[in-house]
């Protein structure tokens, strides 16, 4: 599996990706992909993606997806541990996130639950936690700075 950063380009197959697994995907832009993910087949199939949208030095994990063929393969926990070096080498010093159906992956992997509350003023501002994300959807949180 390639693991790469996306661009531009990969836009609209992320969306498809992320729509097919039922995760939000509207509010994606271009600017996004600068901080996205992929993983890539050898023949350049997306199978995978996951991104951050910055809020200072605090980071929103954006749609950890993987094509449902590729899950169970490791191809998730892959993307995470690419995607948090990433964010520990430019900076942010937490990663939050929000769950409707991937709480005990993220709680196993170090993420523990805390109240959106918690979240910096300008993440709770964004459309992922103002609209996108049900009021419902579990809010976790790891620090990096103790890593």
């Amino acid at each position: 599996m390639n693991i790469h950063p996306a661009s531009a380009e990969y836009l609209a197959s992320v969306q498809a990706l992320l729509r097919k697994g039922h995760l939000p995907y509207v509010d994606l832009t271009d600017a996004h992909m600068a901080d996205f993910l992929l993983a890539s087949d050898a023949g350049g199939t997306l199978k995978g993606c996951v991104g951050l949208e910055r809020f200072g030095t605090a980071g929103l994990l954006r749609s950890l997806a993987v094509e449902a063929s590729t899950r169970g393969t490791g191809v998730g926990q892959l993307l995470l541990n690419r995607l948090l070096a990433h964010a520990s080498a430019t900076g942010l010093l937490q990663v939050y996130l929000l769950t409707t159906t991937a709480e005990t992956f993220f709680t196993s992997r170090g993420f523990t639950p805390c109240s959106r509350a918690n979240a910096p003023a300008d993440m709770q501002r964004s459309a992922e936690f103002a609209s996108l994300c049900p009021a419902s959807a579990t809010c976790l949180f790891l620090d990096l700075s103790s890593s």
